[in-house]
């Protein structure tokens, strides 16, 4: 239990640095909850941008995803991420930052009804929005839960150890608002951005050097791991998609309205690759050479999972699939390689660096609970009802509903944090990013087409969702042909979830996306707004 008391008694301290960040607030209005004062300096702008990013999808995830599918994974994600999301920050945080502090807006949302002069569609988009985030906040209870059922051996069940992490989340956004997120979040990114280095360091001495691991899965069936061949083109294609994803997040546009001054993002698109590096390199490094602890029993049960499957997985019931895949499962591979080969101390401090990296739900927490408040509270008179500080309550609130609602699905959540935040979440922000596009920089865009977007995003998603629950999971390596066209897999379901021509879904939704916003504006050009309101966006 030394493991997971330091990570408790790390929990403690992450609650208190929110609540006490909490109480320097110097007003009690919404921009100051909200937004902070928008008055973020540079260093906690960039690592709290940063952690906000990288939640249990970077280290438990990533690892997780290499463990069974090898150092593809860093391609999938890292090479392409490190280019798109700071190049997303600069060509359209710069921009969303301006235009929030020349007009006040506090939420995408109350931009896109400025700009589109709409009113009901932005609750749409709204709506939309929030339903593709919860994905995003259940992925970090899972993680959460996940962290302290490793680092105690079992000792603290998977369901108290999401229960505890959410409420420890939910008191300091409860409490801190924006500037106990940042001021958190600064403070976590610093602990997981040590954890690499660190953990890979100890575990290689452990494993004898990972040299030596490398080589001996050279020579062994796992050989495939240390190349490209577990993943098609077409699937490795789709991960470019992804990280369009990254700045359509709510979390991340409200997050590039705090900052004091434009010239905070310079850095922040600067070192965000460095940053990146640091943290995928190792988390997939180490879920690859997991592939060689057999000496460490967790390790090897989750293996010999993976081989039933391989080997007699399309003759077992979706029941026992399902239960073998939960046992293969590499979420906690790194946790389980901690724990094996760092003394305890250390590994205690290891438990707690990569608990820093699952928490970082909060911003999607509270960004939820901001466009709540502004875009459907504030939008239909509450605020000029009851006033401002009861604005503040509901948004607290809402922190509480949404807290219980993703652990509620987190307890039920039968895929990985990889598959679940790539395949929800991620694809269904990716098809939303034209959104902020045609709004920023396409004059003759229109609310119809705005809607069209909207309407198609979040039909795509739950359409993926539907076949998901319908059609079991096949074993990995196997693909069950759901639509085809003589020889040609139209859709199909694969391990990892659902494909469509080959492709991930977030390749035809973010593309049909695009397309739908160009048609039905042009189609509606009569509802392009007005020559004043189009100016008020030439930045």
């Amino acid at each position: 239990m030394i493991p997971a008391v330091v990570v408790f008694a790390y929990l403690a301290v992450v609650l208190g640095i929110g609540l006490f960040a909490g109480r320097t607030a110097e007003r009690p209005d919404a921009e100051d909850y909200f937004l902070a004062g928008r008055a973020i300096g540079p260093v906690v702008f960039l690592l709290s941008l940063f952690g906000t990013n990288m939640t249990a999808f970077s280290i438990l995830g990533a690892s997780g995803h290499a463990f069974a599918n090898g150092i593809v994974t860093y391609g999938l994600m890292a090479s392409s991420s490190a280019l798109i999301i700071p190049l997303g920050i600069f060509v359209i945080g710069t921009r969303l930052w301006a235009l929030g502090k020349r007009h006040g807006f506090m939420t995408p949302v109350q931009m896109f009804r400025d700009r589109w002069e709409c009113g009901h569609i932005g609750t749409v988009i709204f709506a939309v929005q929030a339903v593709l985030l919860v994905p995003y906040v259940v992925i970090a209870v899972m993680g959460g839960g996940t962290t302290l059922r490793a680092v105690s051996d079992g000792l603290v069940p998977y369901w108290l150890g999401g229960a505890v992490v959410s409420l420890v989340v939910m008191g300091y956004v409860f409490f801190g608002g924006m500037r106990g997120t940042a001021w958190v979040n600064t403070f976590q990114t610093i602990l997981f951005l040590s954890f690499g280095a660190i953990a890979v360091a100890v575990i290689a001495a452990g494993m004898g050097g990972f040299r030596t691991a490398i080589e001996g899965m050279l020579a062994s069936p796992s050989a495939p791991l240390l190349t490209r061949e577990r993943v098609s083109p077409l699937y490795f294609f789709s991960y470019t998609f992804i990280p369009l994803s990254s700045i359509a997040f709510p979390h991340i546009g409200i997050f590039c309205l705090t900052a004091r001054r434009l010239g905070h993002f310079r850095r922040t698109v600067i070192l965000y690759p460095v940053c990146m590096l640091a943290i995928w390199l190792p988390s997939v490094l180490l879920g690859v050479v997991a592939n060689r602890a057999v000496d460490v029993p967790s390790i090897r049960t989750k293996l010999e999972a993976r081989a039933t499957l391989a080997s007699i997985g399309s003759t077992l019931s979706p029941e026992r699939r399902t239960q073998l895949r939960a046992e293969a499962s590499g979420d906690d591979v790194i946790l389980r390689l901690v724990d094996a080969y760092a003394p305890l101390w250390l590994a205690s401090l290891l438990g707690a660096a990569v608990m820093a990296a699952v928490m970082a739900s909060d911003s999607q927490i509270l960004a939820l609970s901001t466009m709540f408040t502004e875009d459907v509270f504030a939008y239909y008179g509450g605020q000029a009802r009851f006033g401002p500080a009861v604005q503040v309550q509901t948004g607290r609130m809402f922190v509480v509903a949404l807290t219980i609602v993703a652990y509620a699905i987190a307890l039920s959540a039968p895929q990985s944090i990889f598959d679940i935040a790539s395949q929800y979440a991620f694809a269904g922000y990716s098809a939303l990013a034209p959104l902020l596009v045609a709004a920023l920089f396409w004059k003759q865009s229109t609310k119809w087409g705005a809607l069209a977007v909207a309407v198609w995003t979040a039909a795509a998603v739950a359409a993926v969702a539907m076949l998901q629950s319908i059609v079991a999971a096949p074993p990995p390596g196997v693909t069950v042909p759901v639509w085809s066209i003589g020889s040609l897999h139209v859709i199909a379901r694969v391990a990892a979830g659902t494909t469509v021509l080959g492709f991930l879904p977030v390749v035809p939704m973010t593309l049909m996306s695009a397309f739908l916003m160009f048609i039905v504006s042009r189609a509606t050009a009569a509802s392009v707004p007005a020559a004043a309101t189009l100016a008020k966006y030439e930045v």
